[in-house]
């Protein structure tokens, strides 16, 4: 009896190294590529250079200005875990959060992430170089439960507050790329967030008069919007800030929430 106990014993020490190693593969990648980076940064002065260097003692480490929030478009946690550890799907984020509020951190926030994509905002046109990526668990249709977002508001203080990002720099997906991107879907919780110092919102607009000669494409392009294509970046606007899908117009409503987001960001 005491040789079975200790055999099963046995078996359920393998049975928790193979659980809590899943991904020791992957990890091992990860730790090679940053080595291979750090030898990249001790590299002075640049092969072929013919300067001569002096190394300034003013510097540090370049830090992410922006948070771009994703959804997956997946079905679990765990199939997005997967997409973001093989080498050829060329994706990746620095954040996961499932359903039930598990953070997953796959990179470290000073390393550029591939999950912007061809994107912009205002002047910046390398996204990925400037921000961290979060993904939340969720299809592309369905509500954000309370705990994920719980444990998002808990990231967000982290980041914000770590590398002083601004508030207005919290955005997303859809908001960089209006073109091709469509998350956070509609059920995305943008207000609560804004409540909270992550992203800006609209003031009571009952009040507010939009100059008769007020250019709403302009005012996008203010916020940070890039208007080349005008219908997909009115329809970005109004899915983050007015929970709308496909309404492509901006009525008399629509323009004094503009107005003033215009003047929050001038």
């Amino acid at each position: 009896m005491r040789y079975r106990n200790y055999s099963f014993s046995i078996f359920l020490l393998i049975i928790a190294s193979c659980t809590s190693n899943k991904y020791a593969t992957t990890n091992k990648v990860y730790k090679r590529q940053v080595k291979a980076f750090a030898k990249e940064i001790r590299k002075y002065p640049l092969e072929g250079s013919r300067s001569t260097w002096v190394g300034t003692t003013n510097f540090g480490l370049r830090k992410p200005d922006f948070v771009i929030i994703h959804h997956t478009a997946q079905n679990s946690c765990e199939q997005t875990l997967r997409t973001f550890t093989l080498p050829r799907t060329q994706v990746s984020a620095h954040y996961v959060i499932c359903k039930d509020g598990t953070v997953h951190h796959m990179l470290n926030d000073y390393l550029r992430a591939w999950h912007a994509g061809n994107s912009s905002w205002g002047k910046d046109r390398d996204i990925n170089s400037s921000s961290i990526g979060i993904e939340l668990d969720n299809n592309g249709f369905e509500p954000f439960p309370a705990a994920q977002i719980n444990s998002l508001l808990t990231l967000l203080d982290t980041l914000k507050h770590r590398y002083r990002i601004p508030t207005a720099n919290f955005i997303g997906h859809s908001d960089i790329a209006p073109t091709r991107k469509v998350d956070p879907n509609v059920n995305f919780p943008w207000h609560l967030l804004s409540q909270n110092g992550y992203g800006l919102w609209y003031s009571d607009t009952t009040m507010t008069i939009v100059p008769p000669d007020f250019n709403a494409l302009q005012a996008l392009r203010i916020i940070g919007y890039s208007v080349k294509d005008p219908s997909a970046t009115i329809k970005a606007f109004k899915r983050h800030f007015e929970m709308e899908n496909n309404s492509d117009t901006l009525n008399e409503s629509d323009k004094k929430i503009l107005y003033d987001l215009m003047e929050k960001y001038e």
